[in-house]
């Protein structure tokens, strides 16, 4: 399986972005789909995430601005991101959490530049 992340880009803060990502593969079904985010010199953190059967979870810095999403028929997850602010600069990453043939495994995109200027 592999990911493709697509969205990233420079906004002013106060502005708004959607990150994509979308999995392609063959016989696996997901689990969960998840969004990281990485800035320079800081550890990866977990931004939102949302299950198979639609529950979500958010960072508690992103909580009423940041949406997650999916959309099963296309194995895409999409984040969309409003009121932007220059702390939420970082590479961001989708992760996926898929099954085949009875076993778990995860799946990481190559990354997403956010750059909020203030």
């Amino acid at each position: 399986v592999q990911l493709q992340a697509s969205g990233g880009g420079l906004v002013q803060a106060g502005g708004s972005l959607r990150l994509s990502c979308a999995a392609s593969g063959s016989d696996f079904s997901i689990n969960m789909m998840a969004w990281y985010r990485q800035a320079p010199g800081k550890q990866r953190e977990l931004v939102a995430h949302i299950t198979s059967d639609g529950r979500t979870n958010y960072a508690d810095s992103v909580k009423g601005r940041f949406t997650v999403s999916r959309d099963s028929a296309k194995n895409t997850v999409y984040l969309q991101m409003n009121s932007l602010k220059s702390e939420d600069t970082a590479v961001y990453f989708c992760d996926l959490e898929y099954f085949r043939y009875g076993l778990s495994y995860h799946a990481w995109g190559q990354g997403t530049l956010v750059t909020v200027s203030s």
